[in-house]
């Protein structure tokens, strides 16, 4: 993989990590994931009204990639409602590259090289490490369960994205209208939900909005990767934000254990070397 892609994906990890870091600690999870599914209808609806149509051939896979968030957006809710944020992210991140990288070869025969294979396996590793051992003795069977599930559905959509850009032969337009495909997320979501949205604070919904835009923007400059460089490859990279969410904590909310965040970081840090050598 070329040392741009590299950095173009490293990009959008980093930019997944901080409006992670933005929306740290909000109150209502569920009414939050409707703002940030918002926050892609803006600019994406925006985009949309500005560029031509994507090739007829990526529509069913727009339609797909909606669907399967539905999913993700679900599960996701459903493992934190029993499980902790150092259990439930690192399992459904972490197993997604590995997951990505086999869904790709088994749809679209994607052969990656041996070398690639392994900085996969490592970054998985690395982000798997970030799992506290002492909360996953007493995490509740659902919550891993939910959360291996909500790995399932980033796999999927991961995949289906990165075979649509492809065919629409315009990675922006694709990108602009699967964000505007979320605004049936986000109505689902908050209309039916008015008072708990009513209930949060102005700088919470704003927080909430700038964090889809933020999310938005990471995803598009991964799905334009997928389009010059592998899917497996392009998305174990992406995963790397849950490091960078690590660190986020270690250096912004004082959190720990730093060794361990460090480790993992470092072992995240030499898949990212084994993936530019293949």
């Amino acid at each position: 993989m070329s040392a741009g892609v590299i950095a173009i994906v490293l990009c959008a990890a980093l930019m997944h990590a901080l409006w992670n870091a933005l929306i740290k600690g909000a109150g209502d999870r569920t009414v939050m994931l409707g703002l940030i599914a918002l926050g892609h209808v803006i600019p994406g609806f925006a985009l949309a009204l500005n560029l031509p149509a994507p090739d007829p051939s990526s529509w069913a896979f727009i339609a797909l990639s909606t669907v399967i968030h539905w999913g993700y957006y679900y599960l996701l809710n459903l493992a934190y409602r029993s499980g902790d944020l150092s259990v439930v992210y690192p399992i459904a991140r972490g197993a997604a590259p590995l997951l990505v990288a086999l869904g790709a070869w088994a749809a679209i025969g994607e052969a990656l090289p041996p070398l690639a294979w392994v900085g996969i396996g490592a970054i998985s590793a690395g982000i798997f490490l970030l799992v506290r051992p002492s909360r996953l003795g007493h995490a509740h069977r659902g919550s891993i369960l939910a959360a291996l599930g909500t790995a399932l559905t980033v796999a999927a959509y991961s995949v289906a994205d990165g075979i649509g850009v492809r065919a629409s032969q315009e990675a922006l337009a694709y990108v602009a209208w699967l964000f505007t495909a979320e605004i049936f997320v986000a109505a689902f979501v908050l209309g039916t939900r008015h008072k708990r949205l009513r209930a949060m604070s102005g700088r919470t919904v704003i927080i909430g909005l700038a964090g889809g835009v933020i999310s938005g923007a990471a995803y598009a400059l991964a799905l334009y990767a997928k389009t010059i460089a592998p899917i497996g490859m392009v998305s174990a990279m992406r995963e790397t934000s849950v490091i960078f969410a690590a660190l986020f904590g270690v250096i912004w909310f004082g959190e720990g254990p730093k060794l361990q965040r460090l480790i993992a970081s470092g072992v995240v840090c030499f898949g990212i070397l084994l993936i530019g050598l293949a």
